[in-house]
């Protein structure tokens, strides 16, 4: 499920949070990077579980409108649709999915009230309505309305972010990642793949164990992490002697923890090219660091990657690593 973006993001994250509290124990870091990636697929099972907990509320309103005193035809019988969904009904028999969620608690009793505004406000929707409207049946257009929800609805949601703030710490930057991955998920049914829980990491998956030289994601994540923090006071003056300019109290940020990160990739694994590795902690800056900083870890990580190429402690081979 975790690709490398996403690793890299987190490996910077306890670096950098470790250094600034002082931290140098490798071990409780490793662990907490872990943790940090095992929450990550929960979000993910959350949020998939989302799609049952508005459908069981869809259930609970009908139920509702056919006990009123006096109901309406339209409360007698009422539009199925969104009740019947068959992308909901393939959660609901997948029973590895289901026994997950219940194991670890990711479920929504706790927040039915969030679940029915949401399903009010999601059921307003033009394109909601137009789904409710259509009499077409399939999984293809289950999902669709579902993909529209999870990408209109639940990323800018106030009550959400705070839902998940309360929930968890680790919780509080995936959203976005998750909600991108259940929406890939969503688009692989609407084509006729099946669902099935992710691999932690992308390099379990089937497709990627079937493919050559796909390395172990795990083992690289740890491997950048152990290199960087076992090694940070060194880089980190190999950094200040190179900004002769800055003042030391600006490279403790976390522009120093990324270059620290990207020179770390460069010289512990070969096989990764030098653009690769550049691109992906510049990408990373432009969210987690200052404005100016993407052009900083650029010129940076970029002039030390060389240099290192230079005398040896970096080394590259193979068509396309430099």
């Amino acid at each position: 499920m975790l690709n490398r973006r996403i690793l890299r993001v987190k490996a910077f994250k306890i670096l950098y949070s470790y250094v600034s509290s002082g931290s140098t124990s490798i071990m409780s870091a490793e662990k907490d990077l872990l943790l940090s990636c095992e929450k990550c697929r929960d979000l993910y099972l959350l949020m998939l579980n989302l799609a049952r907990a508005l459908r069981n509320a869809e259930g609970d309103s009908i139920a509702a409108r056919r006990n009123k005193f006096l109901p309406t035809e339209e409360d007698i019988n009422p539009n199925m649709k969104f009740f019947g969904n068959l992308f909901v009904e393939t959660l609901d028999n997948n029973m590895d999915f289901v026994k997950i969620c219940e194991k670890k608690g990711l479920l929504w009793k706790e927040h039915d009230i969030f679940v029915r505004r949401l399903l009010k406000s999601v059921s307003s929707k033009e394109y909601f309505m137009k789904y409710m409207e259509s009499p077409e049946r399939s999984m293809a257009d289950d999902c669709g309305v579902f993909i529209r929800i999870y990408e209109n609805e639940l990323e800018d949601n106030d009550e959400l972010q705070q839902i998940l703030e309360d929930a968890s710490l680790y919780w509080v930057d995936d959203l976005g990642y998750v909600l991108g991955y259940i929406i890939k998920t969503l688009k692989g049914l609407r084509k006729g793949e099946t669902f099935s829980v992710p691999p932690l990491f992308q390099s379990d998956s089937e497709s990627a164990k079937s493919s050559e030289g796909i390395e172990d994601d795990k083992a690289y994540v740890l491997k950048l992490l152990d290199y960087a923090m076992a090694n940070y006071d060194r880089l980190f003056k190999m950094i200040a002697s190179s900004t002769a300019n800055w003042d030391s109290d600006r490279l403790v940020s976390t522009d120093a923890a990324l270059i620290i990160l990207g020179l770390s990739e460069a010289a512990v694994f070969p096989q990764i090219p030098v653009k690769v590795t550049i691109n992906e902690y510049v990408e990373i800056s432009k969210y987690y660091s200052t404005s100016n900083s993407r052009i900083f870890v650029n010129g940076l990580l970029d002039r030390l990657i060389q240099k290192g190429l230079e005398d040896g402690s970096i080394v590259k081979s193979g068509k396309g690593l430099l």
